[in-house]
């Protein structure tokens, strides 16, 4: 019966994301993520829209969760699997430690920036605040082969550093031994973390971006200057 549940509710989802796609858009995403998947063509409002809808008066429990994004992400659309990923978003409490493999599995099949950025900053991040065994797991994840788990390991900083806590010790050892990489993903990732964590704390920021910043590249120095003071900023671009 439980089987049967959850994928009533994971076909309820698809139905939904399928009644939210817009002809000719699927094509383009596709191009544009350089995807692998199938896409309906259902932007991220209409995709949030969509597991709204099927979710309404539905309570989950952690392994109802579990079994529903499963579900969803065995067939290889981008929108269900953008779905999946939206539900362990708005579960956070049902998640935990546990679910540390699973997790890893999702980020390392993703092969996106869609989806990898919206698990790593906005579920494993949270999770990472609340339960410092993840450590270890994000020390490893920092020096994986998959530059989307160097990514991840990054951008699970971002939420906590933007709101003014975060471990900002280990980002920045992290953003050290990343900051010479050549890979796109890695760069940005590094400067929107600067970026957002300067918003609150610029001091921290320039301290630790002057004497790298003729290290760091121009994507990162871009990101990273922009919430820092004229004089602060113009310290950076001379460093260079």
């Amino acid at each position: 019966m439980a089987e049967e549940w959850t994928a009533g509710l994971a076909a309820e989802i698809d139905a939904e994301l399928r009644a939210r796609a817009v002809p000719g858009r699927a094509a383009g995403e596709k191009a544009y993520l350089k995807s692998e998947l199938t896409h309906y063509g259902a932007s991220v409002p209409a995709m949030r829209g969509a597991v709204r809808a099927a979710m309404e008066g539905v309570a989950l429990d952690h392994d109802a969760l579990v079994a529903l994004v499963e579900a969803l992400w065995a067939e290889p659309v981008h929108e269900r699997r953008a779905a999946a990923a939206e539900l362990l978003a708005t579960h956070p409490a049902l998640l935990g430690f546990g679910d540390s493999d699973l997790l890893e599995r999702l980020l390392r099949e993703s092969r996106t920036w869609a989806l990898v950025d919206s698990m790593a900053a906005s579920v494993v991040g949270p999770l990472t605040e609340k339960d410092p065994a993840w450590g270890p797991i994000l020390d490893r994840w920092a020096a994986d082969d998959d530059f989307w788990i160097r990514r991840s390991a990054l951008l699970a900083h971002l939420i906590p550093l933007r709101t003014g806590g975060g471990d900002w010790s280990r980002f920045a050892r992290y953003a050290d031994a990343m900051l010479e990489e050549r890979e796109f993903f890695i760069r940005k990732a590094i400067g929107w973390i600067l970026r957002d964590t300067a918003r609150r704390r610029p001091e921290l920021v320039f301290d630790w971006l002057l004497p790298r910043a003729a290290r760091a590249s121009g994507v990162t120095i871009r990101e990273a200057v922009k919430y820092l003071a004229p004089d602060q900023r113009d310290a950076v671009l001379a460093a260079r």
